[in-house]
């Protein structure tokens, strides 16, 4: 079975999961019919409805473009069930009752077609429970396809297959849930909770368990089990209130239902009074009135767990900072302090409960490790942790302070083992295999242990893939940009091979150039500085547009600002179709320094015709900080070519489209010629000046914007007076950073930057 027999999907139950379900089916490019109950008459679809409505409204968007929701046709199983005969799969998501999944099923089997898949989204109910009195036909065709959620973003898929399930269902699912929906896929055995939330819920309650037994305030417990563990910096008693206090409690109560008396979840996942009674009272997080963080009356408040009553949340203090910033888990953990005792009681726990699953969970401690990363968005897996602590010092501390020591552990060694040119794992059995990865899906962070850079700093490495195609890949704080990572752009592209791609799979490709370096800059008043950075910056990115072979850029995450500048200095663009594209330095009191005003200027120009057009457009859209959320609405914005550039549904394959790509420009590769401009004149600037001057005079602007939106119309048109002439690339660059500068000297420009580099806020002044 190929990925392509799936022309139509139907998806039961229009819940949170059946509509992210639905909604990624029809990004994907394939009609979904999407049932429910039946609502009175006059209003049968009404719960099918609401969920089309949700998902059109839905913030972050569930739909990578508005269109897509035409995709959706709405119904109910009582007058539509039949219509499920044009399906090729239907994935029921119905509520996670037993009783009422198995009458659907029988329902459904009369109407199905001899080859449609069926596949519940459960977590909680086993397998054979569900397979239980289906004909055996069905249950050849039958599968658990377990999403998370939000579906379009959260990148694992736990597939679990039955007794009776034929294994080309699987591989079918397998395939096509990779490569047209976007997922990691990970198979897993018919146990309690799979993988992903086996490991993630208990993760959670470790951590919010260490921090009632310690005294640690929630604050800091989420501050350490966050970014400093490499684990989403809402930590676990934000995520929480992201999930719903009710939501998590019942989680907790149906993994302690289902697992088995002696497994330690339950030292750690017992019912929580305090939880239950914050949401008893409405506290249920975000979606409620607050939960263990909340805002009453403009104040930001947080739960003191020992007292069960709100205080105003605490700022960082100097000794949550320096174990926060301690280099790597094991000094994290080293202290005897409260915090650092915190530190160690969580990963103790956590690493032990994931050790402990191997072999009789899964016998690959990838699949564990795959699971935390794509579906908790984990940067390490916990079994990455354990390479990192060192197996034989982990497991003697363990032992010295009487914590359980897994078998897998005793054997010492590491998990994750370079033979060659490949890395490999050490399974249950004690024997090292290559990862299991499907074919053409690359992860970089594991290739990148099988290979040396030639070139590195700490802001990026230069590596040479087989071929000789140079990978650039960023590795600081978000990727912002700095000095260190525009050498190595610039590198690459003095020795370009057959051609340059610049990667990474972190959570974002950037976030924008290093603005913490810029405060400095502006701090010391070291206005040649920033001049200087900059001219370095355009240098770079001129560099990869004129060197010799072809470059492609592979984003995924946050592409803005000069991230987005780096990308659009690239041939082509091969971006994952979650990737964020766009100009976003007005928002900060600065306007695009690194050549973004003149590219967006230039494809303007050539969408078209007229340079006044290209100017207005240009002028509007980064002066008021737009970004697509997905390359189909980046293209909207002329941030995303579809007749040149491509998106990839699963970020994993960005690799080998994005090499793909570069063989192919490769043959007979041309440099592009280079722009010219002509500037729109004084004219339109004038009528930029006075949009802008009744902006503010409405109230939709205030006075910094009026002046960031003058510097910008003034690199398009030349300034008051001007008269429409033409223009290089160097002149273009040159406005750039003249603006750039003189905008840096403002104090409300400083005041932005400091607003969000020191307290994450937004001024608007």
């Amino acid at each position: 079975m190929a990925s392509s027999r799936f022309a139509k999907i139907c998806v039961i139950g229009a819940g949170t999961m059946g509509s992210g379900i639905a909604a990624q089916v029809a990004n994907a490019g394939i009609d979904v019919l999407l049932l429910d109950v039946a609502g009175e008459d006059g209003a049968r679809n009404a719960a099918a409805d609401r969920a089309l409505h949700r998902i059109a409204k839905s913030n972050p968007p569930l739909l990578m473009r508005p269109d897509n929701i035409e995709r959706i046709t709405a119904g109910n199983i009582e007058d539509d069930l039949e219509r499920i005969a044009g399906c090729d799969w239907v994935v029921e998501a119905v509520v996670e009752r037993l009783d009422v999944k198995r009458a659907l099923y029988r329902d459904m089997v009369e109407h199905l077609k001899p080859d449609a898949i069926v596949s519940s989204n459960t977590s909680t109910i086993p397998i054979k429970l569900l397979m239980k009195a289906m004909p055996k036909a069905l249950r050849q065709r039958f599968c658990i396809t377990h999403f998370f959620n939000p579906v379009r973003y959260m990148r694992l898929l736990e597939l679990v297959a039955g007794s009776d399930t034929d294994p080309d269902v699987i591989d079918a699912m397998a395939d096509f849930c990779d490569r047209r929906l976007g997922k990691g896929v990970v198979r897993c055995a018919d146990t309690p909770g799979f993988l992903g939330n086996r490991v993630g819920v208990f993760a959670l309650q470790a951590a919010i368990h260490e921090a009632t037994e310690l005294g640690v305030k929630i604050e800091e417990a989420d501050a350490l089990f966050g970014r400093p563990m490499g684990i989403p910096k809402t930590g676990a008693f934000g995520l929480y209130d992201l999930i719903g206090l009710d939501l998590m409690a019942d989680v907790v109560r149906s993994l302690r239902a289902i697992l088995p008396a002696g497994d330690p979840f339950h030292e750690v996942g017992g019912e929580n009074e305090l939880i239950n009674f914050l949401a008893a009272q409405g506290f249920t997080g975000n979606k409620g009135k607050g939960g263990f963080y909340r805002r009453q009356d403009g104040q930001r408040l947080a739960l003191d767990l020992q007292a069960a009553r709100w205080r105003p949340r605490m700022k960082a203090t100097p000794e949550l900072a320096a174990i926060g910033e301690a280099e790597g888990l094991g000094a994290l953990a080293k202290g005897d302090d409260r915090l650092s005792r915190f530190c160690w009681r969580v990963l103790a726990r956590v690493l032990t409960y994931a050790a402990s699953l191997v072999p009789s969970v899964t016998d690959n401690p990838q699949d564990i490790d795959d699971a935390m990363k794509l579906g908790y968005n984990w940067v390490r897996g916990p079994f990455e942790m354990i390479d990192e602590l060192g197996m034989r010092p982990f497991a003697a501390r363990l032992k010295r302070e009487g914590w359980p020591v897994p078998a897998y552990l005793e054997a010492g060694g590491a998990v994750y083992r370079v033979r060659g040119r490949k890395l490999t794992v050490r399974r249950g059995d004690g024997a090292y295999r290559a990862v299991d990865l499907p074919d053409g899906v690359v992860r970089f962070h594991m290739t990148r242990r099988t290979l040396k850079p030639v070139a590195g700093n700490d802001g990026a490495s230069l590596f040479h893939l087989d071929g000789g195609v140079r990978l650039v890949e960023f590795h600081t704080k978000a990727n912002a940009l700095d000095a260190e990572c525009m050498a190595m752009v610039r590198a690459a592209a003095d020795d370009p091979g057959p051609g340059i791609l610049i990667h990474n799979d972190a959570q974002h490709f950037s976030a924008g150039v290093n603005l913490e370096r810029f405060l400095e800059f502006i701090e010391a008043k070291d206005w040649k500085g920033i001049d200087r950075f900059l001219a370095d910056f355009q240098d770079a990115v001129l560099a990869l547009a004129t060197c010799k072979a072809p470059v492609v850029g592979a984003p995924s995450g946050l592409a803005i600002g000069g991230g987005y500048e780096v990308l659009a200095h690239c041939d082509k663009v091969v971006a994952h179709s979650n990737t964020v594209l766009g100009l976003v330095e007005c928002a900060v009191g600065l306007v695009p320094g690194g050549g973004g005003v003149k590219e967006t200027y230039r494809r303007w120009r050539a969408r078209t015709g007229s340079w006044e057009e290209a100017a207005w457009k240009t002028f509007s859209h980064i002066g008021a900080n737009r970004t697509g959320s997905s390359p189909d609405l980046a293209a909207e914005l002329a941030y995303f070519a579809p007749d040149r550039d491509e998106q990839v549904m699963n970020r994993d394959r960005l690799v080998e489209a994005g090499l793909a790509a570069l063989a192919q420009m490769g043959e007979g590769y041309r440099r592009p010629r280079r722009p010219k401009f002509k500037l729109a004149g004084g004219e339109t600037f004038a009528a930029m000046v006075e949009h802008l001057e009744r902006g503010e005079a409405d109230g939709r602007l205030l006075p910094h914007d009026v002046t960031v939106g003058r510097a910008l119309a003034r690199i398009v048109t030349g300034g008051a007076g001007a008269k429409p002439t033409e223009a290089g690339e160097a002149d273009l660059f040159a406005a750039e950073r003249e603006a750039f500068v003189a905008l840096a000297r403002t104090a409300q420009t400083k005041e932005r930057i400091e607003g969000l580099m020191k307290r994450g806020e937004t001024v608007r002044n």
